[in-house]
């Protein structure tokens, strides 16, 4: 496949444009870190709320889409849906927290709320262990999608593909700090979702598909097309439904879903003018993410399965292609061929976009670890703030040559998805419970650390794909979360808590709700210290509404418009219903939760 001239005009006038973002605000971007990686905290909501959804909109996830609904059928997309519990808990309890904190990155919390060397340590190993180890796993498996597409669409090689990839998005990303990737992410965004359109529509409009109708009525479909799983296969129903919505949403840290905020998600509420815009931000996030964008990747995938049902007619269709790369998610690049010359190039260019908003995500918010957490916290303090956006710039580069080295060691963007979940097994319900219990530590978090990656690696290398062992990936999801939940919990009580002083001050910067910290105002009162707490009441049961009610809202608007596609009205007009139902619930609740978190 060769692209036409008009093709060309789509990427190149792209690659054009997001370097000229890099270029103009460059020189506003070295003033200072806090600049460099937050924006000078006075972004408003639509542009950070965009921003996380483009991220998220990387190019290896209609790619993982593809392997799941190929693998499982379109329910197999709890797997990540059920995130969305998650998502709203962060919107309604946690944003507002985070924006009171006024930390730079997410991981200098830990010196905010807990004391001693041992915080310290905490913070400095994990914003190594985020940014730069984590980091750059994540960056690699984005990575690999590129490598796919640009073997099926452009004829690239794999180290073709990433010199010039990492020449363009390192180079924006590096001039232009956080700012620069907001402006950028917004035009992404715009052209990455015209393209996931495009492709839907022209992948239901092949022979071998005959149109939506002969889309959904395809033998070769069947028992692919339900929203939930066939409750009768138990092991479908435990991977992709059950346990994702009854233990994952809550128990498991990922990037981009994690329990209690963190990672680039609050690193955007971080740079939000105020605590109601980072609410807002990350409630349009939510939306975006799971009502907006699933649909057109889920119809490419269903499409693909009747143009190429197997591995075999992959490898058939691309016998140039590196075997080791052939696996279910090289579906979704593979539809993209057929596409003609215009539509070709705008969907190149969107896939294009996709890739570059998260990439430059995760570098400027891994380098933000790198010089906030460890540079300039821990090897020179003193140094001046261009120095420090200096070393900044220096760790986006490094970041991004070590990702491209590890993507061509993978194969498949499940497998991945997979690892990923398994190495945040049982850290979730420490993060979510760490602003409102007071007795939680650093040797906590530490534990709930080192814990859930040695069993991640047992089952990865010992019990599991590599050591050939039988457990199924729930089971040992399930068991990394029980042995991690109870190692950290017990190491909590037999540890000592932080010092009072610390507790006393974090309580009132950031006026978390609940009686976690009752045990604290006790102290604070015992010693002559009041610290008023009565504004603060009803706030987490408020909160907690908003998040159900926005749940039902998201999910509905998600499940209609499948109903929809699906021809099937009735159904449709019921969760059309719930939708609005939901939506007028949270136009009721939302201004008492805003009006009891100021108080």
């Amino acid at each position: 496949m060769q692209l036409q001239a008009i093709d060309w005009v789509f990427v190149i006038s792209f690659f054009a444009v997001s370097l000229a973002v890099g270029l103009i605000v460059a020189r506003r971007a070295g003033r200072s870190i806090s600049e460099y990686f937050l924006s000078s905290r006075n972004m408003p909501w639509v542009l950070l709320g965009v921003s996380m959804v483009a991220t998220t909109f990387s190019t290896d996830t209609p790619n993982l889409v593809t392997d799941i609904v190929r693998n499982n059928g379109v329910a197999g997309n709890w797997l990540w849906w059920a995130f969305l519990l998650t998502g709203m808990l962060t919107v309604f309890v946690y944003a507002n927290l985070w924006r009171r904190s006024g930390v730079v990155t997410d991981v200098e919390f830990y010196e905010l709320r807990y004391s001693g060397r041992m915080a310290a340590f905490l913070r400095g190993f994990r914003g190594l262990y985020l940014g730069v180890f984590f980091n750059i796993v994540i960056m690699a498996s984005v990575n690999l999608a590129a490598i796919k597409i640009g073997g099926v669409l452009l004829g690239l090689t794999p180290v073709q593909t990433l010199v010039v990839a990492a020449i363009v998005v390192v180079t924006y990303s590096t001039l232009g700090g956080l700012r620069g990737v907001l402006i950028t992410d917004l035009i992404q965004f715009v052209i990455a979702m015209i393209g996931a359109i495009v492709a839907a529509i022209v992948a239901v409009q092949r022979p071998e598909v005959g149109g939506l109708g002969g889309l959904l009525s395809n033998e070769a479909l069947r028992g692919k097309l339900s929203i939930l799983p066939d409750f009768s296969n138990t092991a479908l129903l435990m991977t992709v439904f059950i346990v994702p919505l009854a233990v994952q949403w809550w128990s498991v840290w990922y990037p981009g879903s994690e329990p209690g905020g963190g990672g680039y998600v609050a690193q955007r509420m971080l740079a939000a003018r105020g605590e109601n815009d980072a609410i807002k931000a990350t409630f349009l996030f939510q939306a975006a993410h799971y009502a907006l964008r699933p649909w057109p990747w889920i119809i490419v995938a269903l499409s693909s399965i009747i143009v190429f049902p197997n591995l075999e007619s992959l490898r058939a269709a691309f016998p140039n292609a590196d075997p080791s790369f052939v696996r279910h998610d090289m579906a979704y690049p593979a539809m993209l061929t057929f596409l003609p010359a215009g539509l070709l190039g705008l969907v190149v260019t969107s896939l294009i976009a996709a890739y570059t908003s998260t990439i430059s995500t995760h570098l400027n918010w891994g380098s933000s670890y790198v010089v906030n957490d460890f540079y300039k916290r821990f090897i020179k303090p003193d140094a001046g703030e261009r120095e420090h956006v200096l070393v900044g710039r220096i760790a986006t580069v490094v970041l991004m040559v070590v990702a491209c080295i590890l993507s061509l060691f993978m194969s498949n963007a499940l497998q991945v998805f997979n690892i990923m979940l398994q190495i945040g097994a049982g850290t979730g319900l420490l993060f979510i419970l760490r602003w409102f219990w007071w007795r939680i530590n650093p040797w906590s978090e530490i534990t709930a650390m080192v814990v859930s990656f040695l069993v991640a690696v047992y089952f990865t290398f010992i019990h599991g794909p590599i050591g050939g062992g039988e457990l199924t990936d729930w089971q040992q999801l399930l068991i990394g979360i029980a042995i991690t939940t109870v190692a950290w919990v017990g190491v909590t009580f037999v540890t000592a808590p932080s010092d009072h002083k610390t507790l006393r001050s974090f309580y009132k910067l950031v006026r978390p709700s609940g009686r976690g910290w009752n045990a604290v105002l006790r102290r604070a009162a015992a010693d002559g210290e009041r610290i008023e707490v009565s504004g603060m009441r009803g706030v987490l049961p408020l909160g907690i509404l908003c998040m159900v009610l926005g749940c039902f809202a998201i999910y509905g608007a998600l499940f209609a418009a499948g109903s929809f596609i699906y021809g099937n009205i009735v159904p449709a007009i019921i969760l059309t219903v719930v939708t609005a139902g939901a939506v007028a619930g949270l136009a009721w609740a939302w201004p008492k939760l805003r009006e009891s978190q100021r108080g």
